[in-house]
């Protein structure tokens, strides 16, 4: 019923960037909250940003001020723009999308497949 599809993941120097894009698509009424998470070698998932619908950001505090989260538009398109990269920033990054699907009842969780980031020398 939703697809939500990452891209842009690769192989970086540290200090460079990235974009990371995340599109989600199908029986979507609403989402009210996008997201990108993270989960690096025998880690956890983590969070690295979100933003709801209304604009309101959160940053994990390692990414705070290198990276930036953009608006999701009418196409339910978000971004992950990612500067200073660091070895530490090595991880699969997700895209999360809180979706209100068409004859459901609530927001439910999708999740995409994964873009692996590596930062290295």
């Amino acid at each position: 019923q939703v697809q939500v599809v990452e891209s842009g993941g690769g192989l970086v120097q540290p200090g460079g960037s990235l974009r990371l894009s995340c599109a989600a698509s199908g029986s979507i009424v609403d989402i009210n909250v996008m997201g990108w998470f993270r989960q690096g070698p025998g880690k956890r998932r983590d969070l690295v940003a979100t933003i709801t619908k209304s604009g309101t950001t959160n940053y994990a505090r390692s990414v705070e001020g290198r990276f930036t989260i953009s608006s999701y538009n009418a196409n339910n398109t978000v971004y992950l723009q990612m500067n200073d990269l660091k070895p530490e920033d090595t991880a699969v990054y997700y895209c999360n999308a809180r979706v209100f699907v068409r004859g459901s009842s609530e927001y439910s969780p999708y999740w995409g497949q994964g873009t692996q980031v590596t930062v290295s020398s």
